[in-house]
């Protein structure tokens, strides 16, 4: 019976959409982690009487026909991209991005890749890298004599001397836009790369051309919402248990053809 085939895809559905529920739920304290939502499409239908055709009882114009559909295949897990609510940090290299935009940084590949996260660290030699040793671009070394190093909203990096009253201005910080962010690979680490679907990068300031700005200080949190993911996983799982329970009763109506003398 085509039942029990259209039934194993619905189960298989559910499955993966538990699969991706724990996924955020497991990323729910990740840094500038952004929520996974899993979208379905139904499959190929069967028509057994297409709509428009003309019934050859009368003639007449079959105003619907008979579609079977075939079950639900998986369409995609797309990623959300609502800004995650900051948390203060006092962190001198604690960077949030309020706004659109992503820091680039370089891996040892050679190959730029992209990040929410601006939990940065400072190297032996005082170059700006992530948690993971990969250098923040462009890059910005900070001179082992100073003391503290400030950043504004724009992007433009200060280091303070004891022996000096003005600042000094060590470099710029850039952010990379995309025309379809949700197109970018995820590679781990809270690291994306560019895609042919996400399109090339655009670099802007921060502030401008619809970038957002820079926040000395703070994290951005992941936009996980832990009540909705529960709610959802609750909705899965009860799907998941209806499939099952099609899948029952079509082998109880097939024993009960089996069983007809």
């Amino acid at each position: 019976m085509r039942a029990l085939h259209i039934a194993a895809t619905g189960m298989n559905a559910q499955q993966m959409r538990v699969e991706v529920i724990s996924n955020n739920l497991a990323n729910m304290n990740t840094t500038g982690y952004k929520t996974r939502r899993a979208e379905f499409a139904d499959l190929h239908y069967q028509q057994l009487a297409r709509p428009g055709s003309i019934a050859a009882a009368d003639g007449s114009v079959l105003p619907t026909g008979v579609q079977l559909g075939l079950g639900v295949r998986p369409a995609a897990v797309s990623m959300t991209l609502e800004q995650g609510t900051l948390a203060k940090t006092r962190g001198d290299l604690d960077l949030a991005i309020e706004g659109a935009g992503w820091f680039e940084v370089l891996l040892p590949s050679g190959v730029s890749a992209y990040s929410r996260d601006g939990s940065f660290e400072r190297t032996g030699d005082g170059l700006i890298v992530t948690s993971d040793g990969f250098a923040l671009q462009p890059e910005i070394t900070i001179p082992d004599e100073a003391f503290r190093v400030s950043i504004n909203a724009d992007g433009e990096v200060y280091a303070h001397f004891r022996d000096t009253v003005d600042p000094e201005l060590l470099g710029q910080i850039t952010l990379a836009r995309f025309t379809n962010a949700k197109g970018l690979e995820g590679i781990g680490g809270n690291l994306f790369l560019e895609t042919p679907a996400s399109g090339p990068p655009v670099t802007t300031l921060p502030g401008t051309d619809g970038s957002g700005s820079l926040r000395q200080g703070y994290l951005e949190n992941a936009t996980v919402d832990a009540v909705r993911e529960v709610t959802q996983l609750i909705e899965a799982q009860r799907g998941y248990e209806l499939n099952s329970k099609v899948i029952t009763a079509v082998d109880q109506m097939m024993a009960a053809t089996g069983n007809v003398r």
